[in-house]
């Protein structure tokens, strides 16, 4: 249950329009309810803005399914992580007839009842709204990529991506300073050698996310050559999470753009 309706269930209270005894049976099931093999935390949208994010590693596609159809009773917008071919099978058969479901194959990531309209190069720029931006080195950090816009549009965050903009051609990064120097927040992902969000780092005046990737010849050990770079950045803004992990740069990036639109509100729209 999220803000909103608990906002929405006390006004139907105050107002006469539902019954103490009905409220109580709504709120009920909170903070948290017990599965078989699972206890999900109806509460966490309520404390940290975002609901219970379902990691599918180690879940069966019954289980990933099952955690799903609960949350929703309580959530609009759902966010899966890490998902494999048969638990995004379980998820279409389920859920895809019956609301807006999105899937980024490469990054095993599903989203249901999106808040924002995918990421496009200008997004967020033509209304003003406090945005990030979304950066990736290659076409192979791709999958990383996906996923942390997903989790951008899950938390209602407009964002502006720029794919394939690394450091061995950085004439295309310079091109799209105005889209860098105008965000909230930036994540950017990268592998080999991780050198990219030093230099965007150095371009911005805002926090930069970098997402070490598990992409890279044998010296770069999985993604650690890159993780190891950027862990000793020189720009002091870059802040560092683990391999791959598109998801939590993402989440701490919107928290910022989040925190930014309820201090300021919308920002005068970019020139054209």
């Amino acid at each position: 249950m999220n803000p909103q309706q608990i906002q929405s269930l006390l006004r139907d209270v105050a107002a006469g329009n539902l019954p103490v005894e009905e409220a109580m049976v709504r709120l009920r099931r909170l903070p948290f309810e017990q599965l078989p093999f699972a206890t999900l935390d109806h509460h966490r949208a309520l404390r940290c803005g975002h609901p219970e994010v379902i990691f599918c590693p180690g879940k069966t596609p019954e289980q990933v399914v099952e955690i799903a159809r609960h949350l929703a009773d309580h959530e609009a917008c759902i966010l899966a992580t890490r998902a494999s071919s048969p638990q995004i099978a379980a998820l279409r058969q389920a859920f895809e007839a019956g609301g807006r479901m999105e899937v980024a194959t490469a990054g095993g990531t599903i989203l249901l009842n999106a808040k924002t309209p995918a990421a496009t190069p200008l997004a967020g720029l033509a209304s003003g709204q406090p945005h990030a931006a979304l950066v990736s080195a290659g076409t192979a950090d791709l999958p990383v990529a996906e996923e942390a816009a997903m989790t951008f549009r899950s938390m209602g965050v407009a964002t502006a991506r720029l794919n394939d903009v690394g450091v061995s051609g950085l004439h295309r990064l310079l091109g799209q300073l105005e889209i860098l120097q105008d965000a909230c927040a930036i994540v950017v992902i990268a592998g080999m050698e991780g050198a990219l969000p030093s230099v965007v780092g150095g371009l911005v005046a805002c926090p930069v996310y970098a997402v070490p990737t598990s992409i890279g010849y044998g010296a770069s050990l999985g993604g650690l050559a890159a993780l190891l770079g950027m862990l000793n950045s020189c720009s002091a803004n870059v802040s560092v999470v683990n391999i791959d992990n598109g998801f939590g740069a993402a989440f701490s990036a919107s928290l910022v753009c989040q925190q930014v639109a309820a201090a300021t509100g919308p920002r005068p729209a970019m020139p054209k």
